[in-house]
């Protein structure tokens, strides 16, 4: 088994916190988010993991490409970089892979994490993730026979045909065979939009007889947007299990943690109250403060501050003001 993750894009609408990381190194409950989802497909499967490649804008940088190493090495599976530096569409990049795409494959895209209590059935032609949503206009979505077979992929409908999103999570049998049929879109410039399409592939391959099932998954987490993401740690920190939250090694002075809580060794906590639904990284200081629903980064201080649904990078140096007061009865100070 291997699995590829395509990971080039921008991720701009997470801005000004994908300027200098790509979004999926963003820290989730302490890991990065591309690090949380290989762990998941890594327990979904029920055959060994024999790589993990990863696929980025080389423009990402070598510190970027040390980082993901150290992710597949935390995993314990053998890691590479392969590049995508245009932006050709889903088909595109998984292509970009293409010396590691044979025999059973699984491809996900590093912006979505899930919670499922599901083993990959490898004997499947093909499986893809989908979840219920309120609003498929905006996804990628699929039809199903009574069989449980999907008969259809659409994307972005703008009439219903179903509330079954794909959420970006695929297992293929045939690696080999999935990449002749992406090749095909390319050799023949079968696009829209000017990208090739991974689902094109898979209404081929399915033209010809192979037969995809549904994946399911108990929860959905984006990290699209700030908001979302912010709401993933919540999710993410409610139901890890087996990790130190609060690290023996953090110093907590006059301060009250509400768990769940995940605090890095280094990480200095002075008069403050912290949580719950707060995740805060290595050598950053909170001093007379409240933070609730929060990820805070590494090296960066925060003083006088109430703070909630919030994100904040590295090295910042966020400071409020102590006041001197002397207000009476029936006055509102707003501010």
């Amino acid at each position: 088994m291997r699995i590829i993750i395509p990971m080039a894009g921008w991720g701009s609408r997470l801005r000004p916190h994908t300027l200098t990381i790509p979004k999926p190194m963003l820290p989730i409950a302490g890991k990065p988010i591309v690090e949380r989802l290989v762990g998941d497909l890594i327990k979904s499967s029920q055959e060994k993991v024999e790589d993990i490649v990863f696929i980025i804008r080389e423009d990402f940088g070598k510190a970027v490409e040390e980082k993901l190493m150290q992710v597949a090495e935390h995993v314990g599976v053998p890691g590479h970089i392969r590049y995508q530096d245009v932006p050709l569409g889903t088909a595109h990049a998984i292509l970009c892979a293409t010396d590691f795409l044979n025999g059973k494959v699984i491809v996900a895209f590093a912006d979505t994490l899930f919670r499922a209590d599901y083993k990959i059935d490898t004997s499947k032609d093909g499986i893809i993730w989908v979840q219920k949503v309120a609003d498929p206009s905006a996804f990628g979505v699929v039809k199903m026979n009574a069989d449980g077979v999907i008969t259809d992929f659409v994307e972005k409908p703008k009439e219903f045909v179903s509330d079954l999103a794909i959420i970006g999570i695929y297992y293929f049998k045939d690696g080999q065979y999935l990449r002749d049929e992406m090749q095909y879109l390319l050799d023949n410039n079968i696009q829209k939009g000017g990208e090739f399409w991974l689902t094109d592939a898979m209404e081929n391959m399915k033209r010809k007889g192979s037969k995809f099932y549904k994946g399911e998954v108990i929860e959905w987490l984006d990290c699209g947007n700030k908001d979302a993401t912010v709401y993933t740690n919540q999710r993410i920190l409610e139901f890890i299990k087996n990790e130190e939250l609060v690290s023996s090694k953090a110093v907590v002075e006059n301060s009250v943690v509400l768990q769940p809580c995940y605090i890095e060794e280094g990480v200095v906590l002075r008069n403050s109250v912290v949580g719950p639904h707060v995740s805060i990284s290595k050598g950053t200081v909170i001093e007379n403060s409240v933070v609730r629903n929060s990820i805070i980064q590494g090296k960066s201080i925060v003083k006088n501050k109430l703070i909630e649904n919030s994100m904040i990078g590295n090295n910042v140096k966020l400071e409020g003001r102590m006041e001197d007061l002397s207000l009476g009865d029936y006055n509102a100070l707003v501010q």
